[in-house]
């Protein structure tokens, strides 16, 4: 019984019972109205059906947005999306081989921060069907046969690891076997500390690759997501025939607020997005996700003539 029907029936006296009773029908009545609808006739809201923008808090649904490349539909922001999503919006009729999905990272050093490396491993593998930081594919792009290394960032940061390194540097050699381009999508938080020295030695490995691609006359492009830090962009991220940034990307070394932590300044605004370093020369193009696919065409196509 709420408060204010309590507070009533406490001052009534003998007489007045008839009243009470009057006030217990009618705050039944009320409670009855409230639910008149049976537990069967409801109809539950599945997961994941509707999204909302983290920029500009629109809310649309999942099919809405996956139908605009990812791209939020009212202020462009483009969501953060993994291997499979560009896969599906660059190769042409979501048509593609998947290379070298067998290798695995291993713990070779016995390396435990929070849990062991060896056990975190496991737990993403039981989790997703994400097998390392990186995926290689190959398939056409408005009818160019490309190869594709795209990160994951959803595996461990999309961090820099020994796999990744074999990946790129297999993939380098299928192209300049068979002829063909290399687009990289880079996403990555950095080299992956559990692998210490190993994870570093790639950044030599895979820009020795880039290098044969290059005496191959074979072009290499890389598009830089966001976020892309550390040590790929420092090596590979910016060895691009054409260095590319989508919309909006975090692009850097260090973090911001690291940076601003260490000079004791504020930084310029849009410090270190896409649009920010395509104005000061390290990027020589931003695409739209919703255009990448027919620019890329058009690129190919200039590059072969």
């Amino acid at each position: 019984m709420a408060k204010k029907e309590e507070d009533i029936e406490k001052n009534l006296t003998g007489d007045d019972l008839p009243q009470a009773d009057a006030i217990r029908s009618s705050w039944f009545k009320r409670v009855q109205k409230g639910i008149l609808t049976s537990t069967s006739e409801k109809k539950e809201i599945q997961e994941g059906l509707w999204t909302k923008c983290p920029e500009c808090k629109y809310t649309c649904t999942t099919t809405e947005l996956s139908e605009n490349k990812y791209v939020c539909p009212k202020c462009n922001y483009h969501h953060r999306i993994g291997s499979a999503e560009y896969f599906d919006i660059l190769f042409d009729g979501d048509e593609y081989t998947e290379l070298y999905a067998n290798i695995r990272s291993k713990d070779y050093l016995g390396f435990t921060d929070l849990k062991p490396y060896d056990k975190r491993l496991e737990d993403i593998w039981k989790k997703s069907d994400l097998h390392d930081s990186i995926r290689v594919a190959v398939g056409k792009i408005e009818g160019h046969e490309v190869l594709i290394c795209c990160m994951d960032f959803d595996f461990i940061g999309g961090s820099l690891g020994s796999v990744m390194g074999e990946k790129v540097a297999r993939g380098a050699d299928y192209c300049i076997a068979n002829n063909i381009p290399m687009i990289m999508i880079c996403k990555s938080g950095g080299a992956r500390m559990m692998e210490s020295a190993f994870s570093l030695m790639q950044l030599a490995k895979i820009s020795g690759k880039l290098s044969q691609m290059s005496d191959a006359k074979l072009p290499y492009i890389s598009l830089l997501t966001d976020p892309t830090f550390g040590g790929v962009t420092a090596s590979f991220g910016m060895l691009g025939d054409l260095n590319i940034g989508e919309p909006g990307a975090l692009i850097g070394f260090a973090g911001p607020r690291v940076i601003k932590e260490t000079i004791k300044k504020d930084l310029p605004e849009g410090f270190q997005r896409s649009e920010f370093l395509l104005e000061h020369g390290f990027l020589d193009m931003i695409i739209d996700r919703k255009e990448m696919k027919q620019k890329f065409g058009v690129i190919f196509t200039l590059f072969k003539n």
